[in-house]
This record gives C-alpha cells, sequence and structure tokens, in this order.
C-alpha cells in the first residue's frame, strides 16, 4: 500500500549525469581521447552507428544545464569527471590539461554559487584510451598507481569544496559489460577471467584512494570518499523453495556482494569463491578464475568507504538453474540460476526495465542487514523510454518515480540509513551502446537541432513538488500534482513542434539553399560552356 509521509529534515534530493554522456567536445581544448572514443568510432558496436562525439554538448552548455538544476530546485548534482580531460594520457608525469581543469572548477564553483552541492564520481567508464593500449586497461594492476595519481590530482585542485566523492560508477558494468560481453568499451570478450580480474583491480584501486584520501587530505577538507555500486534485486520464484532462496542470494552477491563485501566485510561473498572455485575445478583448473586477495589485501580494503553509493533500476524473479560441465565457463554460468520477469510488470522502455518498486525496499534492508548499515546515498534511479519522438508527458516516469520514492521512504522507516536520493538523469543523454534510443531524462534534448535545446517533461514539475514537499504529504495534494504536471506538458509540447518546425526551416535554409544555389550555378555554366562551343 502506499505510504503518506514526509523524509527526515536535511534529506538531500539531486539528480545525475556523466561525463562521456553529456560533454561531448571528444577531442576539443586538449581533451585525450577515451576508451569510448575508440570504441564508439568501430562500426557496428552502438545501435545506429551514434557516437558521443558531441552528446548534449554539455561541455558548452554547462552554465544552461545549471540552471535547469535550479529550477529543479535540487539539493546536490551528481556529475563525473573525464579522467583524459585533465589528463589526455592518463599519466600524471606526461602531461595536465588545464583547459579541463579549468571546466571543472567552473562547474564547481557555479554549482556552489547557485547553493547546490557537486558529488563527483571520479571514474564513469571513460578511461584514457592511452592506458587501455599501453596496459590493457583494468586487467593491469598498474592501474592501481596512475588512477590514484589522477585521484589525488582532483582532490589537490577540487576538493577545497567537493566534499563528496564516488571512486567508481557502477564497477559491475566496468567489469562485465567491458571485459566479459564486450557491449562496452573496451569492447573485451575475456570470457570466465576478464571481469574477475578486472573487478579485481578496480576494488584494489578504490581501496588506494580511500587509503590517499584519508592520510593526505582528510583533515584538511573534512570530505567523503565512497563507491557507487549497481544492483537489481533478485526475488525467488518460489519463497518456500530453498534452492530457489539460495539463487536468489546468489544474484544479489554476484551483483552487489562482488564489490561491496570486499569493502564491508573483507573478501568477496563464500558463495562466489565456491561457485566459481567448484567451476574452475571441474575445467581442470589448478587455481580458481577469481583472483584471490592477500591477507594484507583484505585488511587493507575493510572499512574503505564513508558512504556507499547505490544504483537500482529494477528487480527480477530468480530459480536456481544447473548449467552443464563447460570447457568453457562464463560470469553467467558460474552463478548456476536463471532470470524471470512477471508479465504484469510495467516496461515503458527497454526490456530490461521493468518497474518493480517493491524490490528497492528489499534490496535497501538486505544492504542495511548485510553490511552494518551503512550510510546510504541512492545515486542512480530512473526509467526510460525507448521511442525515438519526442514523449514530453512522460505519466509512466512520474508513476515510477512516486513508486520507487515511496519505497524509499518505507526503507527509511524500516531504520535503513538513508542521507540522500538521485534520479538518474538529468538529461536525456548518449544512453552507451544504445546511442540516443534509450532517453532517461527529466529534460527531453532534441538531437536533430543543432543547439541541442533542452524541454521540461512532465516529470520536472512533479519531482520539483516532492522536493518541495520532501516526500507524500497527503493523497489529495498528491494526485494535484499529477494533474498540473499532466497539464504543463501539453503546453510545452507545442513549444517543441514550433521550435522544430522553426529548426526545420532554419536547416532548409542553411544547407538546402545553399545546395540549389549551387545546382544552379553548375547548370548555368554547364550552358554558357555549351553555347560558346556551338557558337
Amino acid at each position: 500500500s502506499f505510504y503518506y509521509g514526509t523524509f527526515p529534515a536535511g534529506f538531500l534530493w539531486g539528480v545525475g549525469s556523466s561525463a562521456y554522456q553529456t560533454e561531448g567536445a571528444w577531442d576539443k581544448d586538449g581533451k585525450g581521447p577515451s576508451i569510448w572514443d575508440a570504441f564508439t568510432h568501430k562500426k557496428g558496436k552502438v545501435f545506429g552507428n551514434e557516437t558521443g562525439d558531441s552528446a548534449c554538448d554539455g561541455y558548452y552548455k554547462v552554465q544552461d544545464d545549471i540552471q535547469l538544476l535550479k529550477e529543479l530546485k535540487v539539493n546536490h548534482y551528481l556529475f563525473s569527471i573525464s579522467w583524459p580531460r585533465i589528463m589526455p594520457t592518463g599519466i600524471k608525469t606526461e602531461q595536465l590539461n588545464e583547459k579541463g581543469i579549468q571546466f571543472y572548477n567552473d562547474t564547481i564553483n557555479t554549482l556552489l554559487e547557485n547553493n547546490i552541492i557537486p558529488i563527483v564520481s571520479l571514474y564513469h567508464w571513460d578511461l584514457p584510451q592511452v592506458l587501455q593500449e599501453k596496459y590493457g586497461g583494468w586487467q593491469n594492476v598498474s592501474m592501481v598507481h596512475y588512477f590514484n595519481d589522477y585521484a589525488n590530482l582532483c582532490f589537490e585542485k577540487f576538493g577545497d569544496r567537493v566534499k563528496h566523492w564516488i571512486t567508481f560508477s557502477n564497477p559491475w558494468a566496468v567489469a562485465e559489460m567491458g571485459y566479459e560481453r564486450g557491449e562496452h568499451a573496451p569492447g573485451l570478450k575475456l570470457g570466465g577471467r576478464g571481469a574477475y580480474k578486472a573487478a579485481h583491480h578496480i576494488i584494489k584501486t578504490h581501496a588506494k584512494v580511500w587509503h590517499s584520501y584519508n592520510s593526505t587530505w582528510r583533515s584538511e577538507q573534512q570530505g567523503m570518499v565512497g563507491i557507487s555500486l549497481t544492483s537489481g534485486w533478485g526475488e525467488p520464484v518460489d519463497p518456500h523453495s530453498q534452492t530457489d532462496r539460495e539463487a536468489a542470494e546468489r544474484y544479489i552477491q554476484f551483483h552487489l556482494g562482488w564489490f561491496a563485501n570486499p569493502i564491508y566485510r573483507g573478501d568477496y561473498p563464500e558463495v562466489m569463491k565456491n561457485y566459481i572455485g567448484m567451476k574452475s575445478a571441474q575445467q581442470g583448473l589448478g587455481t580458481s578464475r577469481l583472483p584471490r586477495f592477500s591477507v594484507q589485501e583484505k585488511s587493507y580494503i575493510k572499512g574503505t568507504s564513508d558512504f556507499l553509493g547505490i544504483g537500482h533500476f529494477t528487480t527480477r524473479y530468480i530459480l536456481q538453474r544447473s548449467f552443464p560441465f563447460l570447457q568453457v565457463s562464463s560470469y553467467h554460468t558460474d552463478q548456476d540460476l536463471a532470470e524471470l520477469v512477471d508479465p504484469e510488470w510495467p516496461a515503458p522502455g527497454p526490456k530490461w526495465l521493468y518497474s518493480v518498486p517493491w524490490g528497492f525496499r528489499r534490496l535497501l534492508n538486505f544492504i542495511k542487514t548485510q553490511y552494518g548499515n551503512p550510510l546510504i546515498y541512492v545515486t542512480q534511479n530512473g526509467v526510460s523510454d525507448k521511442a525515438r519522438c519526442s514523449q514530453l508527458c512522460d505519466d509512466w516516469r512520474i508513476e515510477y518515480l512516486k513508486g520507487y520514492l515511496n519505497e524509499m521512504l518505507k526503507a527509511l522507516k524500516d531504520g535503513v540509513n538513508i542521507k540522500g536520493y538521485t534520479a538518474w538523469s538529468l538529461l536525456d543523454t548518449f544512453e552507451w551502446n544504445k546511442g540516443f534510443s534509450e532517453r532517461f531524462g527529466f529534460y527531453h534534448t532534441d538531437f536533430q537541432n543543432k543547439n541541442k535545446p533542452r524541454y521540461p517533461k512532465a516529470s520536472v514539475d512533479y519531482y520539483k513538488k516532492i522536493i518541495s514537499a520532501n516526500g507524500f504529504p497527503n493523497p489529495r495534494e498528491v494526485k494535484h500534482w499529477y494533474q498540473a504536471a499532466m497539464d504543463t506538458c501539453s503546453t510545452t509540447h507545442q513549444l517543441l513542434t514550433a521550435d522544430s518546425q522553426v529548426a526545420h526551416v532554419e536547416m532548409v535554409t542553411e544547407i538546402v539553399l545553399p545546395a540549389v544555389f549551387t545546382l544552379c550555378m553548375l547548370i548555368s555554366i554547364g550552358l554558357l560552356i555549351s553555347h560558346l562551343r556551338n557558337h
């Protein structure tokens, strides 16, 4: 049932985005190439062969976007720094890009001038391409050193004003999508080993950066360093079946526990060690494909998070499924489970993202129980639509937002220690290997217009009301919010239609008319030459 009530005083409301998805300007002002630049420039890697070369032009429109944040009335903005924009090769001793550093300084200063707290992620997937080519990226333990240098540069340049740092955003996707399935940059399919190796080095890197901040910067800057982990919830198909309950537990441990367990409990989850070790032995391997931490490393990694960032989008039903002995195993077959969905669950956009609000509360309570009720910031939560045409009256996003925020409010009442919430995302952006075909934004970005204007969707008005009320005060008021939001979107849609027509006329003027003029000139010259020859 829906719970009417408010969040604690001082609860932080925000929205987020990432550098590669929004900034564009991929080779401007001294920025070096990232693995995503290299990946998207290869044909067949991204839907429609689209790239983030210009994305939302956020590099040039950052001041305008901060005005949108003011319009939303958020307390904070979560964004990421592009490593190759401030350190083109990824190596500190080789080159620093002062223009890139100035860009982030200006962004941070403008946010603070507008009373918006910057929450900064050091890594949202855009590794410098040079480090991938020279060392193999996250397959190489040397990344610990290079990333620590980069992090310390950020602490030095921005740490006097930034008090909330995220080392890695969704490292599960970095490891599994980038080094197992190859659907994300750098596009490597190192089945059964690559993801585990990448994750191992990422966890070591996170711990190194936390200790660097703790020993060098914390006393002076008084900030916090955490990590942002994204996980769905796994619900057993049959809650009375022990095998299904154990399979659902494995699902969570192979997603969330893979990274959270070493940080909060000192080592990989036992179930991961057991299953991957067993499967490795069946293959005739002398050691497990899951790397091991030494005793010293376990001690060094444990406790290295001042807060836990949580990204959550959807839920799956889980049941036991034994995979036959395979000579070549993978991260997915290691788990011995199958994922199902309820056909009744709403799925407004892509087939992976079903709206299942109750799973959010269960995930948050699992974290409370499993990891000693850590301080939590929700760092990613939202829903996309898959239509290529503009849909400003996004009632499904309003329903998703209402449901998930209400379950988070219930989790707070359960005693879960949640400090803030970040909706994903501010704008429609470049959505990785899906290109521009999936749209998570509160603001519609018109990618067909060269100026890439932003238009508020109905969900902007609804989210503003939730922020102002700090929750859901009573049924009558909440119902009114929905009606008011849907009224605003129809007006905005008329504006978008008019602007699109103007942009179309401008395109005709700028492209078609010069082309017609050139064609007429060529025909005239041809006729003149023909006439002169005949004469």
